[in-house]
């Protein structure tokens, strides 16, 4: 058996057995890594000497009786989560030699446990776009495709994980960027309640959006990696305080009595016909397993995107002026005098996507137009956040697209910003709200992409989500297909 195409429970298992060692299963990702992240460039920076290390330790720990579910799983990080002395580069130009002196609580989190951090994966820069192609790495390829997009911006973790170089990955979701590559690459992708994970040591994109969660292949599988990642931190001032629940334990294929709402909001006329299809079937499945579907309504939806885009690049605009030159990252070469330095320095280290949202960011923060534009969006996010409250009165869950299309080819939207911003349509309320969302195979198109449905669940409630996930993957095996590469 191929150990780079099982499962992270069955590999879970075998470790435990001692039917693989944590290094031959680390040797053979890397060994993989070698081979096929050339053609796609899911990972910016391979660790191939601390992955071992890691290894070697995940056996003694196995051989001890002191290891636990995550112990010698290989795994991928995206590269804005900081990783002490080793390169954290947010996929720019300007943090391309940055070396933390620090860690991030997620990746300290994945350590404790005796995970194996195979390195660093690729990501659209600072977290912006939804296509991967902003990258100053070059655009990472969907294994299903190459000649597409994987979607973003955690695309490097989402093909990464399709094209079978880790057991699991870790993303940032800020408007949907772990549940649309998902959706894209056929995989599992779990965005976490607003603070149910740490933010601390994730360089900061939008910081009331921005949430950290798990890349898997199944539900099972990201249920065992959110039970070590999620919990409260004390270096994070947004984290939750609440118990973390056995998540694996709360794992049912029993759906009698759960109510699935149908927002009428989130299949407009222009979604894809095969999509509306598969949401039709993934239906059809969820009734047959005892669930109710319930018509809802979510009045706000239509004001998700210009919400999003006045709020997101605001933040971005306030966390992003640290880059100076100053203090860390990149500089410009001989500046004349500090305002020269600045410049120059933000210039040169900055792409046109990261420029653009900064610029839009400090526009409407400006003297006359934060209420009109900045104000205005919040008090609409507070609309927003009260449309699902309503919902959640009458069901349990809702269902809905991911993503309007399928993976589109790479270059065809990156000249036009507001088609790519539609990417995202069906997630961005998620974050908004501040709400838990995954997103999981369900079908495929007449090309053979994959089709993820998104399930969103009220505030700290993932593990009726995963639950609910798991349901659907036990009856169906959309979430099986692997591409061919």
């Amino acid at each position: 058996m191929d150990p780079t195409q099982i499962t992270l429970v069955q590999a879970h298992a075998m470790l435990r057995s001692r039917q693989i060692s944590a290094r031959e299963l680390t040797t053979a990702f890397l060994e993989r890594i070698a081979r096929i992240n050339p053609i796609i460039n899911a990972f910016i920076t391979v660790d191939g000497e601390g992955a071992m290390a890691a290894a070697r330790m995940a056996d003694e720990r196995l051989a001890q009786g002191t290891a636990t579910p995550m112990t010698g799983i290989p795994v991928g990080v995206k590269d804005l989560f900081c990783t002490q002395h080793l390169t954290t580069t947010c996929g720019s130009k300007m943090l391309a030699r940055f070396r933390p002196p620090y860690e991030s609580t997620v990746t300290r989190k994945l350590k404790e446990a005796g995970a194996v951090i195979l390195g660093k994966t690729n990501m659209d820069e600072f977290a912006m776009g939804s296509s991967n192609e902003t990258s100053w790495f070059g655009p990472v390829r969907n294994p299903w495709d190459i000649r597409r997009i994987p979607g973003g911006s955690s695309g490097g973790s989402a093909a990464a994980l399709a094209a079978r170089l880790a057991l699991a990955t870790i993303g940032s979701d800020t408007g949907g960027s772990i549940r649309q590559p998902a959706a894209l690459t056929g995989t599992t992708g779990l965005k976490p309640t607003y603070g149910r994970i740490s933010r601390f040591g994730m360089i900061a994109f939008a910081s009331s959006l921005d949430q950290a969660g798990p890349m898997a292949w199944s539900a099972a599988d990201a249920a065992m990696v959110l039970q070590v990642i999620a919990g409260h931190d004390a270096m994070d001032s947004t984290s939750i305080r609440d118990d973390v629940p056995d998540y694996s334990a709360h794992l049912s294929t029993r759906m009698e009595g759960l109510r699935i709402g149908i927002p009428a909001e989130y299949h407009p006329e222009s979604l894809n016909p095969e999509i509306g299809q598969a949401l039709d079937e993934a239906g059809r499945v969820f009734g047959a397993l005892g669930a109710t579907l319930v018509p809802v309504s979510l009045p706000h939806t239509r004001h998700a995107i210009p919400t999003y885009y006045i709020i997101a690049p605001a933040e971005a605009s306030s966390n992003l002026a640290r880059f100076d030159g100053v203090r860390f990252g990149h500089r410009c070469q001989d500046p004349v005098d500090l305002k020269d330095m600045y410049t120059r320095t933000r210039s040169e280290g900055f792409g046109a996507e990261v420029k653009r949202r900064i610029m839009l960011g400090t526009y409407v923060l400006s003297s006359g137009y934060y209420d009109a534009y900045y104000r205005k969006a919040q008090k609409v996010r507070r609309l927003i956040a009260d449309d699902f409250h309503q919902a959640f009165q009458k069901v349990d869950l809702l269902l809905t697209p991911t993503t309007p299309g399928t993976a589109f080819p790479l270059g065809e939207k990156i000249d036009d910003p507001v088609a790519m911003y539609l990417s995202d349509l069906f997630t961005i309320n998620v974050n908004l709200a501040g709400l838990p969302g995954i997103s999981i195979p369900c079908g495929s198109d007449s090309q053979g992409l994959p089709i993820g449905m998104q399930l969103i669940a009220p505030i700290l409630k993932e593990a009726p989500l995963l639950s609910a996930a798991h349901a659907f993957q036990t009856a169906t095996s959309w979430h099986q297909r692997k591409p061919e590469l």
